[in-house]
């Protein structure tokens, strides 16, 4: 209890290690591709291609412990009150250099610094084990995720080499330098 008589919230980040924690990142990005298909802005591209596409995401999310194994990855599980409420996840993508995706707190898991505690412990694992830079890319439509990479210390940087013109206006990419 608080001062005020209120239950303190239990706000807790960890790193995923059993198939508990997998099944909930699942779940968390299963909710964030519903949330991403609702808000889509409907003049961008659909169709089998398309990066989001529910067939493949879901193919994609069986393989998450694979994907993000370690040591050269991890999955983190958030946590308000015991109950899963946001995710991250990252890999290596070149000697040094890590990348973050599949980034999301659910609507009921907001308003407690969620966010940016998962991206804390994420940097510390990651520094841990050897990175020296992360990137990732986003959706130009979700502005107010961009706000916190920028306060989390994360700058514009030019798209890869052979990145699809078609996306250029509609994806960004962000890096930062871990210490």
């Amino acid at each position: 209890m608080n001062g005020f008589g209120d239950k303190m919230t239990n706000v807790s980040v960890h790193l995923a290690e059993t198939a508990k924690d997998f099944e909930a990142a699942r779940a968390l990005c299963r909710e964030w591709l519903d949330w991403h298909w609702a808000n889509y802005p409907s003049d961008w591209p659909k169709g089998a291609d398309h990066p989001m596409d529910p067939e493949n995401f879901n193919a994609i999310l069986q393989d998450l412990p694979k994907l993000h194994e370690r040591p050269k990855g991890g999955v983190f599980v958030g946590t308000v009150d015991g109950e899963a409420v946001g995710c991250v996840m990252y890999q290596e993508a070149d000697a040094g250099v890590a990348e973050f995706n599949r980034m999301f707190v659910s609507e009921g898991g907001r308003g407690h610094g969620l966010g940016g505690q998962l991206l804390d412990h994420m940097f510390r694992q990651m520094i841990e084990d050897g990175y020296r830079k992360v990137f990732f890319s986003s959706a130009a439509f979700l502005t107010h995720a961009k706000a916190m990479y920028e306060r989390a210390g994360f700058q514009a940087m030019p798209h890869p080499a052979g990145f699809p013109e078609d996306w250029r206006e509609r994806v960004y990419f962000m890096e930062r330098s871990l210490p």
